[in-house]
């Protein structure tokens, strides 16, 4: 049963794809809802983020190489009903969600669609690695529901689409190869096989610490803690994030391609992207994070198939250095991650850039 399963998904899995990504931009196409009269220009204020995240800033090509992702975050909401974007049956179901029905609170709801590669450290050799990470590619489509104040942001995200070649992750890195004139990767054949994914994580964003003057000098500390359950992947985390600079923003910090990372959202009026005396802003920010990990389909390889894995580290921590730039309603950051081995036999850590541009329109 499990095998005629899978050969049925396997023969839709360009379909799947495009399904997708058409659920996702058709979700884009309609998002500007009429806005209610008298309310200021932040809380009718969607934001879109585009993130973009490879290791090639490192002058590296293996282990988490890419990762490209699109987010779009409604405006506040009373009721999360009112973004008009969710269907009529799933409305008591969200009603009934703990940790971000809090009454007294923002709701916002947030979509995303994105796709991330992992290869080995040896990308020319054609034949099975079996000490080295798996190829894999995860293409996804997320939903996330947030409740909020200017202190404290509560996320719950469930994250559904396909891992294997059905997430096009061989196509994808290739072409890019293709096009930089770089040799392409030689052994995707033997790539995790197709299957669903599902993930649903919870977080929650702390401004711990606030500061700021009247010239506009200011720092916070914002702390989360969090955990996924999922065939995907299962983890507890934590860290914190800490920003100095001249109109720091009053969202939860600086986005990465991760489960409920969507934190571009201005959390209230006095933001500088909505504040006419202001307009701009410049920070730097440093953040460490840990997870401890239960599971990672991308290291432990398929759920109900026989697939290449290898042995994972229980605990893996990332540093992150990087700086903000806001200019009106836009926000570009760029940071450098260095992260732990993932992987026993894996050598040494592994360091990406991410840059993301985010517009609140």
């Amino acid at each position: 049963m499990n095998s005629l399963f899978f050969a049925f998904f396997a023969s839709w899995r360009e379909k799947v794809s495009f399904v997708l990504v058409l659920v996702f931009f058709g979700l884009i196409a309609t998002a500007r809802a009429e806005d209610p009269e008298g309310l200021n220009p932040k809380e009718k204020s969607w934001t879109l983020t585009v993130l973009f995240e490879n290791d090639l800033f490192r002058n590296t090509d293996r282990y988490y190489t890419n990762g490209v992702k699109i987010s779009w975050i409604s405006p506040d909401l009373t009721h999360y009903k009112d973004s008009g974007k969710l269907p009529d049956w799933s409305l008591p179901l969200i009603h009934r969600l703990p940790f971000v029905n809090e009454p007294g609170l923002q709701r916002n709801v947030s979509f995303s669609l994105g796709q991330k590669i992992f290869t080995p450290d040896d990308t020319k050799t054609e034949t099975l690695i079996k000490d080295d990470r798996p190829y894999a590619g995860w293409l996804y489509f997320g939903t996330g529901f947030h409740n909020k104040n200017v202190r404290r942001l509560d996320t719950i995200e469930v994250e559904l689409g396909v891992i294997g070649p059905a997430a096009l992750g061989e196509e994808s890195q290739n072409t890019v190869h293709r096009y930089r004139g770089l040799g392409e990767a030689k052994g995707w054949r033997h790539q995790l096989k197709d299957e669903p994914g599902v993930a649903v994580i919870l977080e929650r964003k702390w401004r711990a610490f606030q500061a700021h003057r009247a010239s506009g000098l200011g720092a916070d500390l914002i702390t989360h803690g969090g955990g996924a359950l999922g065939n995907v992947f299962t983890y507890l985390n934590a860290g914190f994030e800490m920003r100095a600079g001249w109109n720091v923003p009053t969202d939860f910090g600086t986005s990465l391609i991760r489960p409920c990372g969507d934190a571009n959202s201005p959390s209230d009026a006095t933001d500088p992207r909505f504040s006419p005396k202001k307009g701009y802003g410049f920070y730097l920010f440093g953040a460490l994070t840990g997870r401890a990990v239960l599971r990672d389909i991308f290291l432990d390889g398929n759920t109900f198939r026989d697939s290449q894995s290898v042995s994972k580290e229980p605990f893996v921590g990332d540093l992150i250095i990087g700086a903000s730039l806001l200019l009106h309603r836009f926000k570009v950051s760029y940071a450098q991650i260095s992260r732990s081995k993932e992987f026993k036999k894996q050598d040494g850590g592994s360091s990406f850039g991410s840059i993301s541009f985010s517009y609140s329109f």
